[in-house]
């Protein structure tokens, strides 16, 4: 077999010497375009994971590398001259123009041919080959070549960063943050030989457009970044190498071959270095592409789909921390408005790879400065008590903790009224110790229903089966109890989940535009204004029956493309009335419907609105829309905003994973201003604990982990050790059982993550 590897990045080397060792009658070309001494860049970062991978894979070259690296066991995050040093994170840093060297050292060795100063643009110089590997960096030639084939997309995210060197040694990684007239500067810095470090430094292109800097003016750069963080430098002169400013490249390709070219490192896939190295990544891929052409040496298209196949979920994945964590220094200056440990906090789990326990393991004094922090900012007196357990007060309404019950549909009403099911339903969760329980969506009407199995407060009746089970928890328990009050809009006369079809008699279907759900469903009537006289007569009448039915708080159903929301989205409204077009005209009419609720309900009860922060499809609602509602109903007397996203429309695209609203919630609340509810794959208490400990939300939401467990709570104050006042006396005697049993849990579960933990690599 011939292989030509096409840029002699640490990938392409990595993958040739595996290979080479492999299969050492194979013959493996590596063609570079620069001189072996070229290199652009300082150094390069790896994970204890990524050292123990080279061990495992190749012992020469991970001694090699390892007697060439620098390693700390320290993150330190630095802001305006405070400081917080973390410790236990295993990381280590080298030279790139070293690490190069080394792997050009090992693929001599192994016999792989080395040919630098090489023109790599045109494939006819490797049409003998049997693989072809495009291992040429970001703006890779070959790839550009077969663009359409590759299903190339490259999407310039909007920070703008250069990357220079210093002689300035560091004990640590360390994120140093400024705070200028134009904006927030952070430097990602890290030592990577005796005396030379890394320094990369990033900032909004609002902040990069007031400083005036210029693209390729190197000198101009290096003396104003100097100026600003001269107390870090400390007197130490910041180094050029081609350092020009940039805007991160996010490059994904949907096919990683074609006939007989592979894509491999920066090529493939990017992931912005705030969380490591794209050298780590790259390296990895070599990894898995060795591994697939070695099992498949004579058949290069399985070798293909082996690679694929095997590496494409842990790629995307990265991608996805990486986004996530890029977000967070895209944010840099909202996120700054925060106290310096809830800040340091934020930063380290920014990708929400890490957590609360996460770090509390690897250094227990930071976490305990973090949680300190928060209980003074909250008035709390208890010592290091969990962040989720805190109460939180709203109007005159005070929660007895941070937990709540999603709105989660029951489908199991007649007529609109709820009976035994809700009741089991409801009581039994609110005496498992949540804080807050918000109903299913409630109909204001009948009309208003989603399903046939959907309830309703719009009659007598209806009000008194509401109260039996508000009375229940409000005389056996803490807990509070809001109602959603909603009307489905379009989405109307829809089958009940579980299901085959719908089974009743349809009816009239109302949203803002005549536009179907999907395919299948009926086409709505554009509303009229004597409509929306009508609806938010139901509105205001639905919220005297929520009072009188001894609900705490109202929440007004405004996300997911129901009725509210369908005028929201300029996907379903195309209005071209007072009532369309732009976001102040989409929100005349859900904002009508919330002032005449509210200027009923009474003055002590509070509101919230729920609604879509992204409807996952292009052209959908924008930021500065959602940023408009959530202001807007905020002046208008709402205390708080759950954040939820998407199901406006049939063909959204939606991008999910563990706490994946998250920042969609962060953004409103701490952009507007205005407390705010996070909900979407929220799984245990660590999670919520992190997610208000670095200010992403006030309150969190569950749904399906409360399904099938209405003691979620309970055994959550039990692995926390908290000791609650509202468990019933009648269940107090089990408190003996559980909280020794989840002690021996969570010991059992920390011994795991301390094995799995960095290890300090400290000479």
């Amino acid at each position: 077999m011939k292989i030509a590897v096409i840029g002699g990045g640490p990938g392409g080397l990595y993958f040739s010497i595996l290979t080479k060792k492999a299969m050492p009658h194979c013959q493996i070309d590596v063609y570079e375009r620069n001189k072996p001494d070229d290199s652009f860049g300082f150094g390069v970062v790896f994970s204890d994971e990524t050292l123990g991978e080279f061990l495992k894979r190749d012992m020469q070259s991970y001694e090699l590398i390892r007697s060439n690296f620098a390693y700390w066991d320290d993150i330190i995050v630095a802001r305006d001259g405070q400081f917080v040093n973390i410790a236990g994170n295993g990381f280590c840093g080298c030279s790139r123009k070293t690490l190069l060297k080394l792997l050009h050292q090992r693929c001599l060795e192994e016999g792989v041919n080395l040919h630098f100063e090489q023109n790599i643009d045109d494939l006819n110089h490797y049409k003998d080959a049997d693989i072809i590997i495009a291992s040429d960096g970001i703006s890779s030639g070959i790839r550009s070549k077969y663009e359409k084939e590759f299903g190339t997309k490259v999407v310039l995210k909007k920070n703008r960063f250069v990357w220079l060197g210093s002689t300035k040694p560091l004990d640590a990684f360390t994120y140093f943050f400024r705070t200028t007239p134009h904006g927030v500067i952070v430097a990602h810095s890290y030592q990577y030989e005796p005396g030379m470090s890394t320094w990369i430094f990033e900032c909004s292109d609002e902040t990069w457009q007031k400083f005036q800097f210029e693209v390729t003016n190197e000198e101009d750069t290096i003396t104003k970044i100097a100026q600003i963080f001269k107390e870090e430098l400390d007197g130490h002169p910041l180094i050029s190498n081609k350092s020009h400013w940039r805007q991160f490249p996010h490059v994904t390709n949907e096919k990683w071959y074609h006939e007989n070219v592979v894509l491999l490192g920066d090529a493939k896939a990017t992931a912005h270095y705030s969380i490591g190295s794209g050298t780590k990544l790259a390296m990895d891929c070599a990894i898995g592409l060795s591994d697939a052409v070695i099992a498949n040496s004579n058949n290069v298209q399985a070798a293909f789909e082996q690679y694929d196949k095997t590496r494409r979920n842990p790629v995307e994945m990265i991608q996805y921390a990486a986004l996530v964590s890029l977000d967070w220094f895209e944010n840099m200056d909202r996120n700054n408005q925060h106290p310096f440990y809830q800040f340091a906090f934020g930063c380290m789990t920014r990708s929400k790879k890490v957590t609360f326990e996460n770090l509390q393991i690897r250094d227990k004094s930071f976490t305990d400065k973090v949680l300190e922090e928060f209980n003074d900012n909250c008035n709390v007196n208890i010592k290091n008590q969990s962040a989720a357990f805190s109460k939180y007060k709203v109007r005159d309404l005070e929660l007895q903790n941070r937990i709540v019950m999603s709105s989660m549909g029951q489908y199991s009403a007649k007529g609109g009224f709820v009976n035994d099911w809700h009741f089991q339903h409801y009581t039994s969760r609110a005496i498992g110790g949540l804080g807050l329980i918000l109903t299913e969506m409630t109909a204001v009407s009948e009309t208003g229903r989603i399903t046939l199995g959907c309830s309703g407060i719009y009659n007598e009746n209806q009000i008194v089966e509401w109260k039996r089970i508000n009375d229940f928890i409000h005389e056996n328990t803490q807990t509070k109890i809001g109602i959603q009050l909603g009307h489905s809009g379009r989405k109307g006369g829809s089958k009940i989940p579980w299901e085959d079809s719908f089974s009743g008699e349809s009816w009239e279907l109302l949203s803002a535009s005549a536009i179907p759900f999907n395919k299948n469903s009926a086409t709505p009537k554009e509303m009229s204004l004597l409509d929306m006289d009508l609806v938010t007569s139901q509105f205001v009448q639905a919220a005297k029956n929520a009072n009188e039915a001894r609900f705490d708080l109202i929440e007004l159903q405004a996300h997911h493309g129901f009725l509210l929301a369908s005028f929201l989205s300029p996907l379903t409204n195309s209005r071209t009335d007072e009532f369309g077009g732009s976001i102040e005209n989409r929100l005349k009419f859900p904002l009508r419907v919330f002032n005449e609720m509210r200027a009923i309900f009474p003055k002590e009860k509070p509101m919230s609105v729920r609604i879509s922060a992204t409807d996952w499809v292009e052209n959908g609602i924008s930021e500065d829309d959602v940023m408009a509602i959530a202001t807007t109903f905020k002046n208008a007397g709402a205390d708080i905003i759950n954040v939820s996203t998407g199901n406006t429309v049939a063909n959204q695209k939606t991008i999910t994973g563990r706490m994946w609203q998250t920042p969609f919630s962060d953004a409103v609340r701490n952009t507007v201003h205005i407390p705010t509810i996070t909900a979407g794959y929220i799984q245990d208490i660590d999670q919520i604990n992190t997610i208000i400990l670095n200010g992403r939300a006030d309150l969190v939401a569950l749904g399906r982990p409360l399904l099938l467990d209405a003691n979620f709570v309970r055994n959550a104050q039990a692995y926390e050790q908290f000791q609650s006042n509202d468990i019933p006396n009648q269940y107090k005697m089990g408190i003996s059982h559980l909280y020794p049993l989840k002690v021996s849990e969570r010991k059992q579960a920390e011994a795991m993550k301390k094995a799995l933990k960095p290890k300090s690599n400290k000479k």
